[in-house]
């Protein structure tokens, strides 16, 4: 006897290796079976996924939910997670060594979407999404205590988050990264690197050379950290100032196994992403990065100031919208899916865990539907493009119940 059954659904499973019709049955939270056809097994109820796309839970590595504590940057966690049909979220760089019991007691305990972070190297945290940059210097970084911290909370913490971008390099160089990777050594947890100017560059210096940024940066990268904003049309990001990609990325990323996340938000444009994937920059993850200063929310949220956000005018999105882009771009559907499933568990280190629909594992599903039409889809840039294919987030079990997509981050369909 099952408690659920999710059957007739197109199921993609990249880390069990299946892709084809099968059903789900679900026990006491757990996935109890995965069969091509449950129809004659018990159910207490059955779902009827018909024409749909089922997946394990979706997981955004790049959220910012650090709600209030960020101030206008952190959004709501059930908001952009279990009602967007994602399971498992990451804040990057939202807690630090002082704040990661507020992040554990507000953020992660109460919520139902399983709420993880990348912990930031900075004393300050995610406070105000980095707006002021004198905070992020090397006298903001403790090391021995954000080690502590970080090994203290490895159930909640999973990697290490800094910036690695002009504004800063013009202030300090490369010393907070280079802090940041000695937490990152001496804590075995990976290092996700910001990439993309971020901060002005500091009145008393000259503008810094956005290529050198990279050149002295990539080295200190390791098997198993993460580049993020692959996609920016910022300075100091994975495509030069000659147009084409570093080559010191791409051996990188090819050859010494550093990883490449989309990280969406404010960082999609349309052109840099065809430069990067012709180039075979396939990103390993595929974070959503919406946060209260790209997205516009309900009242009663932190929301966006149109005087004083520095990225009004990025298009409504989520983490099914950079989905889609990245299927209008030629990437296939079964690598998207990967971006969302298994390669987020491989990098969090849980691949034993969720990432994929195993009997025993936690029921975390995600269901979503492919719709065929003329969509537009813009850039951050303000570049317009139309899609044939939409994808939209239905509904999403977590640990077996059931939460259908209610959130209105999730944008409407924009009919081209």
């Amino acid at each position: 006897m099952h408690d659920v059954i999710i059957e007739n659904g197109t199921l993609i499973d990249p880390a069990a290796g299946r892709n084809g019709r099968f059903d789900v049955g679900i026990s006491k939270g757990k996935i109890s079976a995965v069969d091509t056809d449950l129809s004659q097994a018990e159910a207490s109820e059955r779902i009827d996924a018909a024409g749909q796309l089922v997946i394990p839970g979706m997981i955004d590595t790049h959220a910012h939910v650090y709600q209030h504590v960020t101030g206008k940057f952190g959004l709501n966690a059930d908001m952009v997670g279990i009602q967007s049909g994602v399971t498992t979220l990451v804040d990057q760089g939202g807690p630090s060594c002082m704040t990661i019991g507020g992040f554990r007691h507000y953020v992660a305990e109460p919520s139902t979407t399983r709420a993880l972070c990348f912990i930031s190297c900075y004393l300050v945290g995610g406070l105000e999404g980095h707006l002021y940059p004198d905070l992020y210097g090397p006298g903001g970084v403790n090391k021995e205590h954000t080690i502590k911290v970080a090994l203290e909370n490895l159930d909640m913490v999973r990697g290490i988050k800094a910036h690695a971008e002009i504004g800063g390099q013009s202030r300090w160089g490369m010393d907070v990264i280079k802090i940041g990777k000695e937490i990152s050594r001496e804590t075995k947890l990976p290092l996700y690197i910001h990439l993309g100017q971020l901060w002005p560059t500091a009145d008393s210096a000259e503008i810094p050379d956005a290529d050198e940024l990279i050149q002295e940066l990539t080295p200190l990268m390791e098997p198993g950290d993460i580049m993020a904003h692959p996609f920016t049309r910022h300075p100091g990001g994975f495509v030069s100032s000659k147009g084409e990609v570093h080559p010191i990325l791409l051996e990188a990323v090819h050859n010494r196994g550093v990883r490449v996340d989309v990280g969406h938000g404010s960082h999609f444009s349309f052109e840099v992403a065809r430069i990067a994937l012709d180039a075979g920059i396939i990103p390993h993850t595929l974070g959503a990065d919406m946060h209260g200063y790209n997205v516009t929310v309900p009242s009663g949220g932190s929301n966006s100031d149109r005087e004083a956000n520095p990225f009004f005018g990025v298009a409504p999105f989520n983490l099914t919208i950079a989905m889609t882009e990245m299927l209008h771009l030629g990437v296939e559907l079964q690598t998207i899916v990967a971006m969302v499933t298994s390669n987020p568990a491989s990098m969090l280190g849980m691949d034993d865990e969720i990432g994929s629909l195993q009997v025993g594992r936690p029921a975390d599903v995600s269901v979503l539907s492919i719709d065929s039409g003329r969509f537009l889809l813009s850039d951050n840039s303000g570049a317009e493009e139309v899609s044939e294919k939409l994808i939209r987030p239905l509904y999403c079990l977590k640990d077996g119940v059931r939460y259908d997509v209610i959130s209105p981050l999730v944008p409407d369909a924009i009919a081209a």
